[in-house]
């Protein structure tokens, strides 16, 4: 019974029938039809799985590249990390030497030092070590490193800001050191020959001992008389003993006085500087001949003008 059964089963077939040409033979063959439904479940089968195993190739490979750029992208990153940190240790190696040469001229000038707080320069930058592994790094570790920038170059920045504020006092400094050098005299006030020094002296008038308050120097008549520092003119006119005078206060306690002028060049109020002429030598006042009387005088008593002659 099992045995008709069985062919029972395979006795249901389908008949293929081919024919070559109109006049050719015909050609045909059964196939139980258990063997087509075989057949065609095996071939759906297999394109199925054809199908699935191209997609996860084509899935795998696209994983694989997108992977591949990834990995590219994060070599750039860590290059570019690198090449950034390099940056800041120069920079930081850059300002480091500038505190130095802060605090020498600070030692220079006698200022006051900054203080701890914003001196100090620190170092940092990501740990050399970490970034070479950074390629297998995860998003939560590059962002730890990116923050750790972050504060490196807020900290260079506030020591940036700290140092332009120590420079900007010292510029004031050496700008306020400029106008006390500009401002005190150092120069000839005319050419000639000294006939007459500093200190006391026998009178060409009376014969008698007195103080010479300053120093007087012959040459031709009307030569030009100069400021010997830059200053304000507080005094011009005739004044008894000195004839025609000329009074230029240079502040810091500092005023020149030119004498016995045959001509007063300037005005009251006149600002000069260092080698301009104000008046033409002469023998006006008390003279006993064509020269310039020339004094110095700090906080108002008369010092030795030699003093203020750096020329020779």
């Amino acid at each position: 019974m099992i045995k008709s059964g069985f062919s029972s089963f395979f006795a249901k077939r389908y008949t293929f029938i081919f024919i070559p040409d109109i006049t050719g033979k015909l050609n045909k063959f059964s196939v139980p039809k258990i063997v087509v439904k075989g057949a065609i479940t095996i071939g759906i089968f297999f394109i199925v799985g054809f199908s699935y195993f191209a997609y996860t190739v084509f899935t795998k490979s696209s994983d694989l590249k997108e992977i591949s750029e990834l990995r590219s992208i994060a070599a750039g990153q860590k290059l570019e990390i690198q090449q950034f940190s390099k940056k800041m240790k120069q920079i930081e190696a850059h300002l480091a030497r500038l505190e130095k040469f802060d605090r020498k001229l600070r030692v220079i000038t006698a200022l006051e030092k900054q203080s701890p707080a914003s001196s100090e320069f620190g170092t940092g930058g990501p740990d050399q070590d970490a970034m070479i592994n950074f390629s297998s790094a995860s998003q939560k570790y590059t962002e730890s490193l990116m923050n750790t920038l972050n504060e490196d170059l807020t900290r260079i920045n506030r020591q940036a800001e700290a140092q332009e504020i120590s420079f900007f006092e010292l510029d004031e400094f050496f700008k306020e050191q400029s106008s006390l050098l500009s401002h005190t005299p150092s120069i000839w006030p005319v050419r000639g020959w000294v006939t007459s020094t500093f200190g006391y002296r026998r009178s060409p008038f009376t014969g008698l001992r007195e103080m010479h308050e300053g120093l007087d120097i012959a040459s031709q008549m009307k030569a030009p008389v100069t400021s010997t520092a830059s200053g304000i003119v507080v005094r011009v006119g005739f004044r008894r003993g000195y004839g025609n005078v000329v009074e230029i206060d240079h502040g810091y306690g500092v005023v020149t006085r030119y004498g016995h002028n045959a001509k007063n060049l300037v005005k009251i109020g006149q600002s000069v500087k260092r080698g301009e002429v104000v008046a033409l030598l002469g023998s006006t006042g008390r003279s006993t001949g064509p020269h310039l009387h020339y004094e110095v005088l700090l906080n108002g008593v008369p010092v030795n003008p030699d003093r203020y002659i750096l020329e020779e």
